[in-house]
């Protein structure tokens, strides 16, 4: 790092305070570094055969145990348990009530995603309009909107945020337990009436149950390596007993291989990764705080989180943009068979391809991360939920169907969300600050 950066290093470093759990952001960051490039991964293209959402874990059995350590969802919703509970008892200290502390929330992951999908709406349009089939469209749209289902799901998360945080301080880990347990119920009726469908509760149910590992974390009750080994090996024998005696499979995102998927929706099988993962990375909370400590790898930590949301939701946009520009173009040269050997040591170069165009589109869409201070006084309590519930129900239906159906382009959809957060006065203008 030169001389300059060093110094603006140093300066964050400085400006950091002694109370600041700098491993949290370090999770965040890491956690969405894994994200991207294991989507950019396992999404394969094909020359003949177009995108293939899942063309690894389809065509090679043996990558499905590698996503125990590549899924990393349940990361977030730890980091997320921990913030979200160390904000909201901040607010109850400054008498902030809840529905000011909603729109905050909404406004910090909200703003981002309204350039997201307004550009996929005209993208559609535009397409449908130019005479692509709406096939085609269709699949572009869902892959580019992927991320959009865990933001759907977060958001059900932060709704219940607080009520759970009442839970966790009255019942503590019961709190946990009876979460996991009314999932594994709904899974259990789910999976015997082979209706997946009646599953769709557990993205609440489990996030929910697993984000309050995260208030454990907060509040020292799993301090020490014992109780963090001990949360470790629940979640090992849990996941092992799930999928070698029940019916869960062994990959935890989507296969076309699998009969059940455990991750749409979501399965109990995740809160049991998430033990396991969350007791490994908190065994090693002290090292990286040690590690933390130097300037430069804080200050790179700091910059990936403060355009955490934009690399997130546009990392699959840029992919799909190069492949159908590659498809168009017909350049085989440059689109190996995938799982070929030559697919394979190309990865790096593809990943570092569209790092850098990522990077350009973060440089321009990394300002609405940045909106104008909010002092409005507090709104009616059932606007931010409405606006929550609207961006939700947007957000679920887009993840699954993107923005075009038989018909032609569903520009409902992804209006829902921006106008909920609009309508119900989240936001007075999708305006960044200068």
């Amino acid at each position: 790092m030169t001389t300059t950066g060093m110094s603006r290093a140093e300066k964050v470093d400085a400006a950091t305070p002694e109370s600041r759990n700098r491993v949290v952001d370090f999770l965040r960051a890491a956690a969405i570094t894994v994200v991207v490039l294991g989507h950019w991964t396992i999404i394969a293209v094909d020359a003949d055969g177009g995108i293939l959402p899942h063309g690894v874990l389809d065509g090679a059995p043996w990558t499905h145990p590698l996503t125990w350590l590549f899924q990393v969802m349940p990361i977030f919703f730890l980091v997320g348990g921990y913030s979200n509970a160390l904000s909201w008892r901040s607010a109850r200290r400054k008498d902030v009530g809840y529905a000011q502390w909603l729109r905050t929330r909404l406004r910090r992951l909200g703003i981002p995603l309204i350039p997201l999908l307004l550009a996929w709406l005209v993208i559609g349009v535009v397409a449908v309009a130019a005479g692509a089939p709406h096939a085609t469209v269709q699949l572009a749209s869902q892959m580019a909107l992927i991320p959009t289902w865990f933001l759907a799901a977060y958001l059900m998360v932060i709704l219940v945020a607080p009520p759970c945080l009442v839970l966790w301080e009255r019942f503590g880990w019961w709190s946990i337990i009876g979460g996991i347990a009314l999932a594994g119920a709904v899974d259990a009726l789910s999976i015997a009436a082979d209706q997946p469908l009646l599953g769709y509760p557990n993205y609440l149910l489990v996030w929910a149950a697993f984000h309050q590992v995260g208030y454990a974390w907060l509040d020292g009750r799993l301090a020490g390596p014992g109780r963090r080994m001990l949360l470790a090996a629940i979640g090992l024998v849990g996941l092992l007993m799930l999928v070698l005696v029940g019916p869960y499979p062994v990959s935890m995102v989507t296969s076309a291989a699998d009969e059940i998927s455990n991750s749409s929706p979501t399965r109990i099988t995740m809160a049991f990764l998430g033990m396991l993962q969350a007791g490994l990375v908190l065994l090693l909370e002290k090292p990286l705080t040690a590690l933390l400590r130097k300037p430069g790898l804080w200050f790179v930590t700091v910059l990936v989180n403060q355009r955490i949301m934009t690399w997130f939701l546009w990392h699959l946009t840029v992919m799909v943009g190069v492949a159908h520009l590659l498809l168009a173009l017909d350049a085989r040269v440059l689109l190996p068979e995938p799982l070929s050997g030559t697919w394979w040591a190309t990865r790096p170069l593809w990943a570092l391809v569209l790092l850098a165009l990522t990077g350009v589109v973060v440089l321009v869409m990394g300002r609405f991360e940045e909106p104008r201070a909010d002092d409005r006084p507090a709104p009616a309590l059932w606007k931010p939920i409405f606006a929550a519930v609207m961006v939700i129900a947007g957000l679920a239906v887009m993840a699954n169907v993107g923005v075009v159906g038989e018909s032609g382009v569903t520009w409902w959809w992804p209006l829902l969300p921006v106008m909920g957060m609009w309508g119900f006065g989240v936001v007075r203008s999708v305006r960044a600050a200068p």
